[in-house]
């Protein structure tokens, strides 16, 4: 079965519930799905710790949304890939965000009618589905350093790019490290 669209989860107004425990009867996650995120650091990371970047470009949400992982990983490789493309070892991208909480879903049997079948409170919870990031307004999602300033412009360009991929207004920041 495919995966609910974005707008299903992406715009919740608290926190998600999501208790684990380490003695599974008291716990309502039962299993910990597997995080999709391949890698969070990609790119020379031996010249970004030795400060010889001199430009910082940052993708920021603008609003407090939940960013499924799958979106986040989308995003990730469609920046890897016109990065490894135009700038191959000149470049340093972090992912920023983690996802941290369970999505749940009760499956509904179709048509209206109660979304828990047969089973009252006892599986209220429904099955996890997936993994989001609550990411708040400001909070920076992808950080993309360089060498010089063409690359800069080269990841600005990229992260023009993926900005449709994300469930989120967000904004493009171009500065430069002292």
């Amino acid at each position: 079965m495919a995966i609910r669209k974005a707008s299903a989860y992406s715009k919740m107004k608290v926190r998600p519930f999501t208790r684990t425990s380490r003695n599974k009867n008291k716990a309502f996650i039962k299993t910990v799905p597997q995080n999709k995120i391949v890698k969070y650091h990609i790119g020379n990371q031996k010249d970004y710790r030795a400060g010889k970047h001199a430009y910082r470009v940052l993708l920021l949400s603008e609003e407090r949304v939940q960013m499924r992982d799958n979106a986040i990983e989308a995003a990730r490789m469609a920046l890897t890939k016109s990065m490894d493309e135009q700038a191959l070892g000149l470049y340093y991208l972090a992912v920023k965000v983690y996802p941290h909480h369970f999505l749940r879903e009760n499956k509904t049997a179709g048509g209206a009618g109660p979304d828990r079948i047969s089973t009252g409170m006892t599986q209220s919870f429904g099955v996890i589905i997936g993994r989001a990031a609550l990411v708040q307004p400001g909070q920076p999602v992808f950080i993309i350093t360089g060498t010089t300033d063409k690359i800069a412009r080269i990841a600005r360009d990229s992260l023009v790019a993926i900005k449709s991929k994300l469930p989120c207004k967000t904004r493009i920041i171009f500065e430069a490290i002292k």
